[in-house]
């Protein structure tokens, strides 16, 4: 069956059932997504299954599961869903000044200090209306980009692997360097390779599954340092370093801005360490809206100044 055909022929009327089905493979649960009844949404599967000549959903011991044809579904239901949302909700002219919009953008902390704070500066004077929702970067962030559930996906490129096929724009590189504490009693001006193993070490956990690319190359450089402290904050990590005898890698526009910063030390690494290139992605069912493309106008000036 040509899946993505059939979807399109389909009544409109049961695009949502149908993809509240998909998505909750329970029909009383997805009735209450919906809104309606569990006998319309039971009514509104029976007509599915009359259309596509397939069960769809069934059951296996205390669970439902999808077909084979349910789970090839999924993806086109929920790509029609989206233009058709987007193209409601897409006006032929975007003005900043006085138009309401929401963007949700996912970002590390990182990029959410060092870059997001400054355009929200910006908003604030020229679009005072237009709101920005930020979102971790999590394990679901390139579900989140498929599915347009996200307007902007800002994530290091080196640290992306089923997006690349997206519409993307490099904002900024961003190398790592070595922060300790100006009064460090072992570190003067300059970090040995023989301390990155017997210093105590601040790392930084990434919330996705992993080690934190810094770690990685250490891990490939074979050194293993000796950590101390763990914190899934990486914007946290500066602050960790004052008045300890603790040292860490940070992107060193980080470092630079944290207000911390008069009391480290920022050395070169002693190891040679790839740096970071920050990317922002986007669903090609937004390339076309106003809005949506002065948001990337407005992320890929700032990114620019930095």
């Amino acid at each position: 069956m040509d899946v993505t055909g059939a979807v399109r022929r389909l009544d409109l009327n049961l695009l949502i059932p149908l993809n509240a089905l998909l998505e909750q493979r329970h029909v009383t649960r997805a009735a209450e997504t919906v809104g309606i009844g569990q006998s319309a949404m039971s009514a509104a599967l029976a007509r599915l299954r009359r259309v596509f000549d397939d069960p769809l959903l069934v059951r296996n011991g205390r669970v439902h599961e999808l077909t084979a044809l349910g789970q090839a579904l999924v993806e086109p239901v929920n790509a029609v869903l989206v233009a058709a949302e987007q193209m409601l909700a897409t006006k032929p002219h975007f003005d900043c000044s006085v138009d309401e919009r929401t963007f949700t953008v996912v970002a590390s902390d990182y990029v959410t200090l060092v870059l997001l704070r400054p355009l929200l500066e910006r908003l604030y004077v020229e679009a005072p209306r237009v709101t920005v929702n930020v979102v971790p970067v999590g394990g679901s962030t390139e579900t989140e980009l498929e599915r347009a559930q996200a307007d902007l996906v800002i994530m290091p490129s080196e640290l992306t692997s089923g997006v690349h096929d997206f519409p993307s724009r490099t904002l900024f590189t961003d190398r790592y360097v070595a922060a300790v504490w100006n009064q460090h009693r072992e570190v003067t001006d300059r970090l040995t390779r023989e301390q990155l193993e017997t210093l105590r070490y601040v790392r930084y956990n990434p919330a996705s599954d992993g080690p934190a690319f810094v770690d990685a190359q250490l891990a490939q450089l074979g050194v293993s340092p000796n950590v101390a402290l763990s914190t899934l904050s990486f914007t946290l990590v500066p602050w960790l370093l004052p008045g300890t005898s603790l040292f860490a890698f940070v992107h060193e526009r980080l470092v630079r801005s944290t207000p911390v910063r008069h009391e480290l030390r920022i050395l070169e690494p002693p190891v040679p360490l790839r740096p970071l290139t920050e990317t922002m992605y986007w669903h090609p069912v937004l390339h076309n809206d106003p809005a949506h493309h002065w948001l990337r106008q407005c992320v890929a000036t700032l990114a620019a100044s930095l």
